[in-house]
């Protein structure tokens, strides 16, 4: 494997492409304007590493162990890599994240066996799929396919066509044609590159919101075992842990990924949420496009007048998460058959998770009978509802006198049992205070005060 990791470095294909300057990795240069800006050979590696993880943070082990890696050298080499490339390039090129590494800031224009004028189209469809407009996904899906009409193997457009197909069947009326898509074009991403970072990071929430968390949980472990250091993976562990039922090692999950990347979002927030403590569910909601989560918590914690003000500030939002936002400003403003009827009428759309909220209301407005069908259908659409959230939520809690309640916490509990089994037999150990040991426990530090950007 460090044989393989070192010849790595000198058999990429050709061109990457930044600013003034053109990486040539197949001869191992780096120009500017054409002309060819000396480097040592360890710099040009590391520069390498940093530039193919662009905007991503690469920790320092990462690349000591990919750059040096039969030799044990100090983190001085490593720093002395990062000046000289400091004085070819800039000094805004490359940032450092204080004890964690470093990252490549200049924006990458070009892929090596890609064409610059559909990689051009390719960076301009990712910026409409980030715009989160459903316009804009549509216009991104339609770029995606000239891009691959020019370059069917270009895997990491197949994860984005997929990530932006999910997203319209999540968020538009023609859910299965757009779900049939995502799931197709994930699978041409994994067929031409199985190790692909942001198809692994994508996929994960298509699996998980159609009933398959128990398979994205063994993947992402086992994906975690062979990359300790990609912080992306624990960020989709953070989703697939509370899909499980396992609040503690999503915590732990989300610890991880922020040691690896301060600057990383998960969905912590709403683990949060479910483990009833709402003051942190605020502090890593704030922040954020806000829209349900954050009235919902402070409706939780008695502060009704406030949640009104924003719910009613976001009554014109459309899509999936109007009808949470429209049943939760009924059932706090006293208007309980309206509540009942929007959630009624919608159950069918959400994804699972959603439908713990919509329990949530129901319990509230002492619809108890609806509560518990609603929580049996998140369940077997794939979301654990803990028997801890369900016991000690003060929304949920008189769910617990109801008859089928003793029916429902055992099959939640037997739920979570098969999802502990499984983290028991990962070889997942995730490094430092964050680890998850075999019994698939975790050790929970405290949350951070930080705010996710």
């Amino acid at each position: 494997m460090r044989k393989e990791k070192s010849n790595e470095m000198q058999t990429a294909a050709p061109v990457y492409r930044f600013g003034p300057f053109e990486l040539h990795s197949h001869n191992r240069t780096l120009k500017r304007e054409g002309r060819t800006v000396g480097l040592s050979p360890k710099a040009f590696d590391v520069l390498v590493c940093l530039v193919r993880r662009q905007g991503a943070l690469v920790s320092k082990s990462e690349l000591l162990e990919r750059v040096w890696p039969a030799t044990y050298v100090s983190e001085t080499s490593l720093t002395n890599a990062i000046v000289s490339l400091r004085k070819a390039l800039g000094r805004e090129a490359i940032s450092t994240v204080s004890r964690h590494g470093y990252r490549f800031e200049l924006p990458v224009e070009g892929e090596p066996g890609i064409q610059p004028d559909v990689y051009a189209l390719f960076v301009r469809a990712k910026e409409l799929t980030a715009s989160l407009s459903i316009e804009g996904a549509r216009q991104a899906c339609e770029l995606y396919w000239t891009c691959l009409a020019e370059n069917p193997q270009f895997a990491p457009a197949w994860a984005w066509l997929g990530r932006t197909a999910y997203r319209l069947a999540k968020f538009t009326d023609r859910r299965e044609s757009n779900l049939a898509l995502a799931e197709a074009a994930f699978r041409r991403a994994f067929a031409i590159d199985p190790d692909l970072a942001v198809a692994h990071q994508f996929f994960t929430p298509l699996e998980t919101d159609t009933g398959q968390a128990a398979k994205a949980l063994a993947r992402l472990l086992e994906r975690a075992a062979r990359h300790p250091e990609e912080p992306e993976t624990f960020s989709g562990l953070v989703q697939v842990f509370r899909y499980c039922g396992l609040l503690s090692q999503s915590v732990e999950a989300h610890n991880r990924a922020v040691e690896l990347d301060p600057a990383i979002v998960t969905s912590i927030a709403h683990t949060y949420f479910l483990k009833g403590d709402f003051a942190a569910t605020l502090d890593w909601y704030e922040g954020r496009a806000g829209a349900y989560l954050d009235a919902a918590a402070w409706a939780a914690l008695g502060e009704k007048r406030r949640a009104i003000a924003l719910l009613r500030q976001r009554a014109s939002i459309s899509g999936l998460i109007a009808p949470l936002i429209h049943s939760l400003l009924a059932v706090l403003e006293d208007r309980h058959e309206e509540a009942i009827a929007i959630m009624d009428n919608n159950q069918a759309g959400p994804d699972p998770e959603a439908l713990v909220y919509f329990a949530r209301h129901y319990a509230s407005i002492g619809a108890a009978s609806r509560a518990i069908h609603v929580l049996r259908e998140a369940l077997d659409r794939g979301f654990v509802c803990p028997p801890a959230t369900m016991e000690g939520d003060p929304w949920l809690r008189p769910l617990t006198r109801h008859a089928d309640y003793a029916t429902l916490r055992r099959a939640a509990s037997q739920r979570i049992k098969e999802a502990e089994s499984l983290v028991a037999a990962s070889p997942c150990r995730a490094p430092g205070t964050s680890r998850l040991d075999a019994a698939g426990k975790s050790r929970e530090r405290p949350a951070t005060s930080s705010q996710p950007k």
